[in-house]
């Protein structure tokens, strides 16, 4: 139950970079809802990375570039699930938010991605 708890601290954490730099590029750039998001979820996953390797699940035994390789398969795989959540969400409800898109995106992709961490990247 604990890592499940630090796992949610850590999506947190993941959610609200992903927000802010969504936030912050939607606000200062020209760039488009979808195109901002391609950035700010990159940020995000290297955050969740290194604070899911310290807290959450503890480093690997594998050497830290392979971890990190595995990580970002399962991050990028997730990550289009995420993606694939909030474009459909977007286009399916143009009177939404695009942080009301990200939210509910994240929620349906955050199962996907525990699963994928634990037994994939951090196994012991």
């Amino acid at each position: 139950m604990k890592r499940i708890f630090a796992f949610l601290c850590v999506g947190g954490a993941g959610f609200v970079t992903d927000a802010g730099i969504l936030t912050g590029l939607l606000a200062v750039t020209s760039l488009d809802a979808f195109s901002a998001r391609l950035i700010s979820v990159a940020g995000a996953l290297c955050l969740t990375w290194l604070l899911n390797r310290q807290i959450t699940f503890g480093a690997s035994n594998r050497p830290v570039a392979a971890e990190g390789a595995l990580y970002g398969g399962v991050g990028v795989t997730t990550s289009i699930v995420n993606y694939a959540i909030y474009s459909a969400i977007l286009l399916a409800l143009p009177a939404i938010t695009p942080l009301a898109a990200l939210v509910m995106a994240s929620i349906g992709a955050m199962v996907f991605s525990y699963f994928g961490y634990s037994r994939l990247v951090f196994n012991r």
